[in-house]
């Protein structure tokens, strides 16, 4: 970012900057071999770790940064400017960490975090089923009470970290007669070892595809009592949507660097490339085009950022963190396909970072609810 954003300060800048040398130097220079692999090396999640650089948000009573928001969305913005698509950094610090720190036990808390933070745990949270997309309510994986542990038994679909993590945050019926108010959030320790519990395969998917994305089942997972998120049972559903607030700003968040990206990539193109003679960003639809292009994006980039500082203050609302999920992602599919389209056929080359961009921007605009799931929230407030 070339302009300290208006929710930044010194000490962001400085995990901001630490942030770009990770990625730049230690991650993005393995992303082929992750692309092949299907998943990030492992270790990189111990060395982000050592740098500080998960869990910044929680408390450093609970091993964390104890800092703010604004750090947490220095990082992913550098990691998004960095083209780096493989570290469930997001999932891992910016969604399932908090659901930990705001309705864990404090046992369950200071056994957790401290390991999180550290990158000896990868985090992951379990909600999509085969048959079950942003229709939470009718969830079909069980958690029975057996004494003083809850015997889990489903399948979850499209879980990032799945293939590394090793403490998931699995939704479950825990009474199937109440509907969304059956629903509860448990975490479970888990491990290639674990009775009842099995990693499915590691899907292959036309975007992010050095990122860890698993099946999970389930079959009779034994998990204590006191790993239930919230005193009493039936809370996850009201947890879910208290949570998604900052989900969705956060995909947001991803959406602006990678459009920012984007356009400058394909300036510096079209300024290098030569077309009849001249550079092809010396014609008229090339300049009309990154014209519009940059417009989006710095109007994006004002949005975002007002966004950010709400959320700060803690003032957005579901429908603003609605707005800038749905909206964001939408014009970073309008702005990557119109990029790539001035690389010509080298656009359509995975060796050309645009291509990155492409791909991967098109996920954003279903996970952490789809965009039409997005425009019904807004519409329920006008």
């Amino acid at each position: 970012m070339s302009v300290r954003a208006p929710w930044s300060d010194d000490e962001v800048e400085a995990v901001r900057d630490l942030a770009r040398s990770f990625f730049v130097k230690e991650v993005v220079p393995n992303e082929e071999k992750f692309v092949k692999q299907g998943y990030p090396d492992r270790n990189l999640y111990n060395r982000a770790g050592e740098l500080g650089l998960l869990c910044v948000m929680i408390p450093e009573e609970y091993g964390g940064g104890g800092g703010t928001f604004a750090h947490e969305a220095a990082i992913l913005e550098e990691q998004m400017y960095s083209g780096d698509g493989s570290l469930g950094i997001a999932v891992h610090s910016g969604i399932v960490a908090p659901y930990v720190y705001h309705y864990g036990s404090e046992e369950l808390k200071r056994k957790i975090l401290p390991k999180a933070a550290s990158g000896e745990y990868v985090l992951s949270i379990a909600m999509t089923e085969p048959g079950t997309g942003s229709d939470l309510q009718n969830i079909q994986t069980r958690a029975v009470r057996e004494g003083d542990e809850y015997v889990i038994t489903g399948s979850k679909m499209f879980i990032t970290n799945g293939f590394h993590c090793d403490a998931v945050i699995i939704a479950a019926k825990t009474d199937p007669s109440k509907g969304a108010a059956g629903v509860s959030l448990i975490l479970a320790e888990v491990s290639d070892d674990t009775p009842g519990f099995q990693r499915g395969r590691v899907l292959s998917k036309i975007g992010g595809k050095s990122q860890d994305t698993a099946e999970l089942f389930f079959d009779g997972l034994r998990v204590p009592v006191g790993n239930l998120l919230g005193e009493v049972e039936g809370q996850g559903f009201v947890q879910l949507m208290q949570q998604l607030v900052q989900e969705r700003l956060i995909t947001g968040l991803m959406a602006v660097p990678m459009m920012e990206e984007a356009v400058r990539m394909t300036v510096d193109y079209t300024k290098g490339r030569t077309a009849f003679g001249k550079p092809l960003f010396a014609l008229q639809n090339t300049k009309f085009e990154l014209a519009e292009c940059k417009t989006i994006a710095t109007i994006s980039r004002t949005f975002i950022d007002d966004c950010v500082q709400k959320h700060l203050a803690g003032e957005l609302d579901v429908q603003k963190a609605a707005m800038a999920k749905y909206w964001l992602t939408d014009q970073l599919g309008i702005v990557a396909d119109r990029c790539l389209q001035l690389f010509g056929g080298y656009g359509y080359m995975t060796e050309y970072p645009i291509s990155g961009i492409y791909t991967g921007a098109r996920i954003l605009r279903i996970l952490a609810g789809s965009n039409e799931i997005m425009k019904d929230l807004i519409s329920r407030t006008l």
